[in-house]
């Protein structure tokens, strides 16, 4: 019996005592502990291939801040990695594959990957990282979308414009269709692996789907992370998994992210929540929408900008107060403890 489910009652909008709060990249370099561990671990991906520090890093927002979920420690990208595209860090400059999708031939290598063994690294981490928490908040397990993963996987590493893959879109769709395809498959596989290995909630982290066009992002994105929704398994232990899809950049399409099935709707920071809340109704519960950026101003300030979202929402549950995206690695740690506790404080936590 979990001894704090308000995170996943406020996703089913059941009724809440206060509104719960996570923040999106909680376990990171922001924090000095997190740093200490990932040295000890060697690189980025050896820690997320450690279940040991997986677990110790995923524990260590919830040791210093009273957050009402953990979510995983890993990386979207371990699924292309599966994949046998190769991936690494380089030095200052992010992800990248040693072998990019972009050709016919390319694409007709790409294969769903077994995730009991590929991905095991990953399913061992959310077991032990639910024992470890000893049903102290909800742990939340995630995927890229596949739209996001192929971005990555056509790119070959983060892009500022995306030219090669909607290069891809406009000119070859068919090919593009096929990487999404087996982005669904193996997402579908990943996140109900995790489902099975204890994760009580997901997030689809659609990072990249708003730099698409009205109609595109329809066809290219969305269709498939409704296919994901439709195809997880929302009951587990005895308790409705809710799914939380994320799409950065896609307040314009929260009418259609909510027929996708979903529970929730993650929102960045560029749209109003109570705006955002009017236009969905009861039909899904709302993630977010604090601008990571104001963490670098005062308390004060912070406070204010908390009250303002919370304000904004109005009454009611439904609301699971987060970050527009994930917290910047140069944040003071005592700001996002302001944060933490504001939200708490004007929510009415006793």
């Amino acid at each position: 019996m979990l001894k704090n489910d308000t995170f996943l009652r406020a996703l089913l909008r059941e009724p809440v005592e206060y509104t719960p709060v996570w923040m999106m990249r909680q376990a990171g370099r922001y924090l000095p502990e997190y740093c200490a561990t990932r040295k000890n671990a060697g690189s980025f991906l050896q820690l997320c291939k450690n279940t040991e520090l997986a677990t110790e890093v995923t524990l260590q927002p919830l040791d210093r801040f009273p957050l009402d979920a953990a979510i995983l420690f890993s990386d979207i990208l371990t699924v292309p990695d599966a994949m046998g595209l190769g991936l690494y860090f380089a030095e200052g400059e992010g992800p990248k594959f040693e072998r990019t999708v972009r050709t016919e031939e390319d694409v007709a290598k790409l294969f769903v990957p077994d995730v009991g063994t590929e991905l095991k690294y990953v399913t061992d981490a959310v077991s032990s990282i639910r024992k470890a928490l000893d049903n102290r908040v909800p742990l939340i397990g995630f995927s890229g979308s596949p739209y996001t993963l192929a971005c990555y996987m056509v790119e070959g590493g983060s892009s500022s414009d995306y030219r090669t893959i909607k290069t891809m879109m406009y000119a070859r769709p068919d090919l593009l269709h096929r990487i999404l395809e087996v982005n669904t498959l193996t997402v579908i596989d990943y996140l109900n692996a995790q489902i099975e290995a204890g994760a009580q909630a997901v997030q689809i982290f659609d990072s990249w789907g708003g730099s698409l066009p009205f109609g595109k992002y329809q066809e290219f994105s969305l269709q498939y992370m409704a296919r994901i929704v439709a195809g997880l398994k929302r009951e587990h232990d005895g308790r409705r998994v809710p799914v939380i899809v994320f799409t950065k950049g896609g307040g314009q399409w929260l009418e259609d992210i909510a027929e996708t099935g979903c529970d929730a709707i993650g929102l960045d920071w560029t749209t109003d929540i109570g705006a955002a809340r009017r236009r969905v109704g009861d039909k899904v519960a709302l993630q977010g929408n604090f601008d990571p950026v104001a963490l670098f101003a005062p308390p004060a300030a912070i406070e204010a900008e908390v009250e303002r979202i919370l304000t904004s929402y109005g009454g009611g549950t439904g609301h699971v107060f987060n970050l527009g995206h994930g917290i910047s690695q140069f944040t003071n740690p005592d700001h996002a403890a302001a944060l933490v506790a504001a939200v708490h404080r004007f929510s009415g936590k006793k």
